[in-house]
């Protein structure tokens, strides 16, 4: 399979979306801020929400096989972990407050 960064974009957001159950008419919400090779087999792929600082970094084959083992980060205290999530629909802010609360 060949792969382009759109392709691993599309790829890293569908698993995120399968991995958190996420329905698919919430996926607007997510956005691809990247989608980088790196070496020759693989792409790192970087998803968030406009507007917040969380980040989602996720590996991408060159097989379309995502990696489970993606990385969250974000710069919010786990004391705050509710900060700004206010505006979004329940399940996607209940998902970021358990992201936040597992780092």
């Amino acid at each position: 399979m060949l792969l382009n960064s759109t392709d691993a974009g599309k790829i890293a957001l569908e698993f995120l979306m399968s991995e958190w159950s996420i329905p698919e008419k919430y996926q607007g919400w997510f956005t691809i801020f990247s989608s980088r090779l790196l070496g020759v087999s693989w792409y790192v792929v970087e998803l968030g929400i406009e507007g917040l600082p969380d980040r989602w970094y996720l590996q991408v084959y060159d097989t379309g096989e995502c990696d489970p083992n993606y990385t969250f980060n974000s710069p919010v205290p786990v004391t705050e972990n509710n900060t700004d999530l206010e505006s979004l629909p329940e399940l996607i802010a209940q998902m970021l407050a358990a992201e936040r609360n597992m780092r």
